[in-house]
């Protein structure tokens, strides 16, 4: 919140407090929304994006993500699918009735996703990263983000009945437990590490031998082979290698903020 100093006509001075957005992306992101919303969003809630944009920069993260929504703030769904980075997701079967402003989009376990419209290739072999953050954990099977090929060559966060899968460049880096998952769920590749995040831990799994699809990321689902989650997601994110335990700090910020900004 800034006091701004104004001038209006004739010589006195008077102050008008008002809030202004002190990075360019966020201020882009914030007006798209808005458009989207046909409404404006409150002021607590644009100070918390800005802020995330601000630290995401600040850590050094921002660059890699190449794909992601902030799937909770706005006050529609239309507005909460207005992309963060990269190219709008495409929606299939979504309604207003699924979508809370404070913890996210939910999920139904059976025809419900989002086409990120990023294909898995985009991102460099050994340079990739996926995230998602579930304010309610899935009940039951189910794929939070994935692409998958007909090969079923991919990159995926699954969740089983009792273990949950991180699968990078078609390798199993790890499909241990304990499930449900909620909150940040990460995988991350680079040229020599692969490794995951969950329930607030980073660790290093099976490198493996890196093999790309050309298939498209969905979120809550995967291509080929269905496997729809119920979890309730409030972000998700795509692209190149980044510090997962970064992320998931800038995102529990956010998610709180968000919370408590909206009446």
């Amino acid at each position: 919140m800034t006091l701004i100093l104004q001038r209006p006509t004739g010589s006195k001075i008077t102050l008008r407090q008002t809030w202004q957005p002190m990075d360019p992306d966020a201020a882009a992101y914030i007006t798209a929304v808005e458009t989207a919303d046909g409404q404006a969003l409150e002021e607590k809630v644009k100070i918390a994006i800005d802020n995330f944009v601000l630290g995401c920069k600040s850590d050094g993260i921002w660059d890699a993500i190449k794909a992601s929504c902030i799937l909770a703030g706005a006050r529609t769904l239309s507005g909460a699918l207005v992309p963060l980075k990269g190219t709008a997701p495409t929606s299939f079967g979504f309604v207003a009735a699924d979508y809370n402003r404070e913890t996210g989009l939910k999920g139904n376990g059976s025809t419900k996703y989002l086409d990120s419209n990023r294909t898995e290739s985009a991102d460099p072999l050994l340079n990739q990263h996926i995230s998602t953050y579930a304010t309610v954990a899935a009940t039951g099977n189910g794929c939070y983000i994935g692409a998958r090929d007909a090969s079923n060559i991919g990159s995926q966060i699954v969740v089983d009945t009792t273990k949950v899968y991180f699968i990078s460049r078609n390798v199993v880096v790890d499909n241990s437990g304990p499930v449900p998952l909620a909150g940040f769920s990460g995988l991350r590749r680079s040229a020599s590490v692969a490794s995951y995040r969950r329930n607030g831990a980073t660790s290093n799994g099976v490198f493996g031998t890196p093999v790309t699809s050309s298939g498209s990321y969905f979120v809550f689902n995967r291509p080929s082979s269905a496997s729809y989650s119920n979890a309730r997601l409030s972000f998700y994110s795509i692209g190149e290698s980044l510090d997962l335990a970064l992320l998931d700090s800038r995102l529990t910020t956010l998610m709180s903020d968000i919370g408590a900004a909206i009446p």
